[in-house]
């Protein structure tokens, strides 16, 4: 058994915020309430620190098969518990692409052998070739949870119309990164700051917007679920505002580094700061904010992206993949670019962290409840750390090395085990 004791113990989906004990026993919460005790149970004070669902990333990319120089699905779990994070969404851009049975029950195998929740999309067409559909049938029987070509947006309306009812009559969800790679230059540096300070026609915000509106109104006709991954552009927020409101199913989500910080980062942390979609100008940056906190955007995800600091350390920027490390810093970046702010409240910011995610997928994850799962974080929600390059991860390509954050996981339980202690 374990004995939580003295915490802020706060369920984002009921609203319940108190200062309480949990008790643990197995793999669920056995018992919520004041002055609990039990013989022999193993007993955490949680005393000034906040006890909250373990956190939900509905978007990761764990390199397993094919890239685990980067990271693989073992470091990959090591990198979640050391963020609060206990249940995972891995992204299909694996090598081979998780568009077979086969190449799916191959990463389910391995990581199965993991201490946190992991669960895995399977891509919507057969090695991205954005034509032809994989066998949605076979994949969700295999264990998929829902369907992405993540990183190669869908060029077909066509097939994007075919994927959609698809996704309907299966009852999941398709999500979609939304670039138009014909309206686009290098990707990875925003429209403005690579044409003023790179000379180079960069990554525009139209080839965002018009899909994200292409898309959603496809959708929208089809009466079907769709995800619309990590919006960068006050357009996108508009534009998904206007399909919510007309009836569409539409869900969206923002990564942490779009919301703390503007292209501007690029001059400072270089190809670190460099990703897919761009960060982009602080009006946008604004807009995703104001996204959150009307709920239009329900959603905060990480696209925890590794690389290797040998791919990242290049002499032209140009040449640098793009994406960043990002499950262990997304929960300080929370606490310290929206919490701290006053732009969100501690309640509202863990909702799209923990009971939304998880909702969009109908993962048993999310929430705090008496017979519910005993996955949670503890955290010090106002002491301060420093970024460092030492990650559990073992990729350490983040641009927020050096800064100091709010915000320090104290301990991650996954299944009622202790499987982080900071």
């Amino acid at each position: 058994m374990l004995l939580i004791t003295n915490g802020r113990v706060i369920d984002p989906k009921t609203g319940f915020d108190e200062v309480t004990d949990i008790l643990i026993e197995g793999q669920r919460i056995l018992q919520i309430g004041k002055g609990l005790s039990a013989e022999n149970a193993q007993v955490i004070d949680a005393s000034g620190l906040v006890v909250a669902p373990g956190l939900v990333d509905i978007h990761v990319h764990f390199r397993e098969p094919g890239q685990t120089h980067k990271e693989d699905i073992h470091t990959g779990a090591l990198a979640a518990a050391a963020g609060g994070v206990t249940s995972v969404l891995m992204m299909a851009n694996t090598n081979p692409t998780i568009s077979t049975v086969e190449t799916l029950k191959e990463v389910l195998d391995s990581a199965a052998k993991e201490a946190i929740h992991i669960y895995s999309i399977a891509s919507i067409t057969q090695d991205f070739d954005g034509q032809n559909l994989t066998d949605f049938s076979a994949l969700l029987d295999a264990g998929a949870l829902g369907f992405s070509d993540d990183g190669i947006p869908l060029q077909s309306t066509k097939v994007l119309r075919d994927a959609l009812r698809l996704a309907k009559e299966h009852q999941v969800v398709i999500s979609l990164h939304e670039e138009d790679p014909q309206l686009n230059g290098v990707l990875g540096l925003n429209e403005d700051i690579a044409r003023q300070h790179f000379q180079v026609c960069g990554a525009t915000g139209v080839a965002e917007y018009s899909m994200v509106a292409r898309d959603v109104m496809i959708a929208y006709a089809e009466n079907a679920r769709l995800h619309i991954q990590h919006l960068s552009k006050k357009e996108s927020v508009e534009i998904v505002a206007f399909a919510q409101n007309l009836g569409a199913k539409i869900s969206a989500e923002v990564s942490p580094q779009h919301f703390s910080k503007t292209e501007e980062l690029l001059l400072t942390a270089g190809s670190n700061a460099k990703m897919n979609p761009p960060l982009r100008l602080e009006r946008d940056r604004r807009a995703v904010i104001e996204g959150l906190q009307s709920g239009v955007i329900s959603v905060i995800a990480t696209d925890h992206a590794p690389h290797h600091s040998d791919e990242k350390t290049v002499s032209d920027i140009k040449q640098a993949p793009s994406g960043m490390t990002g499950l262990e810093t997304s929960l300080s970046l929370g606490l310290t670019y929206l919490v701290a702010t006053g732009d969100l409240s501690l309640i509202d910011y863990l909702t799209k962290v923990t009971s939304n995610p998880a909702e969009i997928y109908n993962l048993d994850a999310g929430y705090l409840a008496e017979k519910g799962p005993a996955d949670l974080v503890i955290f010090s929600e106002k002491e301060e750390r420093l970024i460092t390059e030492q990650f559990a991860s073992k990729s350490s390509n983040s641009p927020f090395v050096g800064e100091t954050l709010q915000g320090v996981v104290k301990y991650t339980i996954a299944d009622g085990e202790v499987i982080y202690q900071g």
